[in-house]
């Protein structure tokens, strides 16, 4: 897809939102990179697994992905042979015990949740390795007693030693002689020794080593001599307990290794199932639907809406005291768009900030969501053609670095655009033929219209120019369209006509903003002998025509998507009853042959039995359950396996 097309339509806002909604670093990593997929068929699939959770999520069945983190390079590490850190190894158990709710969550899932069960077919329960981590290390990282016998024994015998050096410690400090020369009255550690603070001028009334001095080197910190044994034997089994804990963490890290590839594979899982978990949130939230992606050219946008904008407005503050008062917030006015029904070109007018440009970006954007498999901010049944490639040229950014002008960079953009052009491709065009001379801006405009018709694809543009407003009607593959203006009010209304082409209404607003009536008049006395007298007339006559055509074709439209609709519900209907007569009819033969000491499931104990006696003429079977022996009528006995 062109990069400067997704730039220009503004794509990495959607991925920022998207990855929001994501709820772990994986799943926000690939809401992050999503683009448009080249193949249809993994299109379709997307967003079928997009619905489907987005009917799981309003059932209360949100998946669960509490504990799972980013482990891959650490699999890696463990893999190749690598001792892994306790903390790492926690992460890791918390990873997989997160699987163990994954696989739960599978196992509980409706079977009308048909695509997502299959997409996490791969999932297994790991949590017995979680627990092989877990059952060595405690929630904060250290390694516990139990962890393996020599460990236990090392850290009885340190106990021991510490025991003994706090005896110890406790006999000198209650030594009135020594308490003479102390600084202070309690003892304090460094590194690994008890030392008592000394007096510098008493250093030699107590045996021991000196291991530190105070800033002023008036007190010295001693380790009395008879603490140096202990002290020797507590750093001996210090580092024995080291050297057990580092053999505990390099068999965890090979008990990890082992799983390493398929914990990697399933990781990728559940990464997917975030982001199609984000894209469900994304749609449940904004009220999005599944566009149905075709490969016939059709692109139906029904009451589509431009995402960014229906985000910033969320958020955005009332604009008045008494909008806020109301509760009031602006909307986003939705548009109503075909193209691939009877013409393949939209040529679109109307005044500045009417919602040109506005239409231009929606169209642009929502296809390349639905490209990427998202559902986008449209009624059901809208439809977006599958497009190799989207380009655009939209705004008046200039190019400083190769010093063209505004005309210039937009013919660069135009030149590299029809050359990358195909029958698969959508052309957003934006103001086509402005910023030079009116007249030579037209004829290149028709021109380029001309080309683009010729490579078969779809395409929009907007202009000012009044000689491109007549071009569909002299193309049987354009259509006019226009955005409206309120002259009362002097505001857009931002909503798209087809079959219409866009006024200026330059008169009509300055007669609203009292111009002299002279100049009025002056202004339409020169408007025709520029136009013609009967020219504007006739216009608009063939304009009320097409104009008429476009809602007749429309309403078809709309009744043929609601057949299409109502057949495919009808269809499933069917299916399901089908369904429905063959698992009863299998059912009924099953129960034809019920024979002594079958074992079957009884529904009014909840548990399963073994038959004792057929009785077809009173319609039940003789079934032990537990202790006792019932009669069960043939219609709730089920097979113990169906259960």
């Amino acid at each position: 897809m062109d990069q400067q097309t997704l730039d220009l339509l503004e794509f990495d806002t959607i991925r920022r939102i998207l990855s929001e909604y994501a709820a772990t670093t994986l799943g926000k990593q690939l809401a992050s990179d999503v683009a448009p997929l080249k193949d249809v068929a993994r299109i379709r699939t997307e967003l079928e697994l997009v619905s489907e959770m987005v009917e799981a999520l309003q059932s209360g069945q949100s998946p669960p992905f509490a504990g799972v983190h980013d482990i891959r390079l650490i699999l890696r590490r463990a893999e190749i042979g690598t001792m892994l850190t306790a903390e790492q190894l926690l992460q890791i158990a918390e990873t997989l015990t997160a699987t163990g709710a994954i696989y739960r969550y599978r196992s509980r899932l409706d079977g009308k949740f048909a695509r997502i069960i299959d997409m996490l077919s791969s999932v297994d329960d790991l949590g017995t390795v979680a627990r092989t981590i877990t059952g060595s290390i405690d929630g904060r990282g250290h390694l516990i007693d139990s962890a393996s016998p020599e460990l236990g024994a090392i850290r009885q015998s340190l106990n021991e030693i510490e025991e003994r050096a706090k005896n110890e410690i406790n006999r000198l400090l209650r030594d009135p002689e020594i308490r003479k020369i102390l600084r202070f009255s309690n003892a304090t550690v460094n590194g690994d020794h008890y030392v008592l603070p000394v007096a510098a001028n008493h250093r030699q009334k107590i045996p021991g080593v000196v291991h530190r001095s105070s800033s002023t080197g008036e007190t010295l910190f001693i380790e009395p001599a008879s603490l140096a044994a202990i002290s020797s034997e507590r750093s001996y089994l210090k580092s024995e307990e080291d050297r057990e804990v580092r053999r505990i963490l390099r068999k965890l890290s090979g008990e990890v290794g082992k799983y390493a590839r398929q914990v990697n594979y399933i990781l990728e899982v559940i990464a997917h199932l975030d982001l199609i978990t984000a894209k469900a949130r994304y749609s449940d939230d904004y009220r999005m639907s599944a566009p149905e992606i075709n490969e016939e050219g059709k692109l139906w946008l029904r009451e589509g809406r431009h995402p960014i904008l229906e985000q910033l407005f969320r958020n955005q503050l009332p604009a008045t005291n008494e909008e806020a008062a109301a509760g009031k917030k602006r909307k986003v006015v939705p548009i109503e768009l075909r193209l691939g029904f009877g013409f393949r070109m939209l040529v679109i007018t109307g005044p500045n900030t009417g919602g040109k440009t506005v239409t231009l970006k929606t169209t642009g954007l929502l296809s390349v969501m639905a490209l990427s498999a998202l559902h986008i901010p449209a009624n059901p049944g809208s439809q977006i053609p599958y497009f190799e490639n989207v380009f655009c040229d939209i705004g008046d950014e200039q190019n400083l670095q190769q010093s063209l002008s505004t005309f210039s960079s937009h013919i660069t953009r135009i030149a590299r655009i029809l050359q990358d052009s195909d029958n698969k491709t959508l052309i957003l065009l934006d103001e086509l033929g402005a910023g030079t001379d009116p007249t030579e801006g037209a004829a290149l405009g028709r021109a380029i219209l001309d080309y683009i018709d010729g490579s078969g694809g779809l395409s929009m543009v907007t202009t000012h120019l009044g000689d491109l407003k007549t071009y569909a009607f002299t193309n049987e593959n354009a259509e006019n369209g226009a955005v409206e203006f309120d002259i009362e009010t002097l505001r857009p209304t931002y909503k798209l006509h087809i079959g219409q082409f866009g006024m200026s209404n330059a008169l009509k607003i300055a007669q609203r903003l009292k111009l002299p009536r002279e100049v009025i008049r002056g202004a339409h006395r020169y408007l025709k002998r520029r136009k013609g007298r009967h020219q504007g007339g006739e216009l608009l006559k063939l304009q009320e025509l097409r104009e008429d055509a476009e809602k007749a074709k429309l309403n078809a439209l709309a009744a043929q998507h609601e057949a299409e609709v109502t057949r495919k519900q009808l269809s499933h209907q069917m299916k399901e009853i089908e369904l429905a007569q063959a698992k009863a009819e299998a059912l009924r033969e099953w129960r034809s042959h019920l024979a002594i000491n079958d074992e079957v499931y009884v529904q009014r104990f909840g548990k399963a039995g073994k038959i004792v006696r057929v009785l077809p003429a009173k319609g039940v079977v003789l079934v032990s359950v537990g202790l006792g022996q019932w009669e069960i009528p043939f219609e709730e006995i089920l097979p113990e396996a169906n259960v």
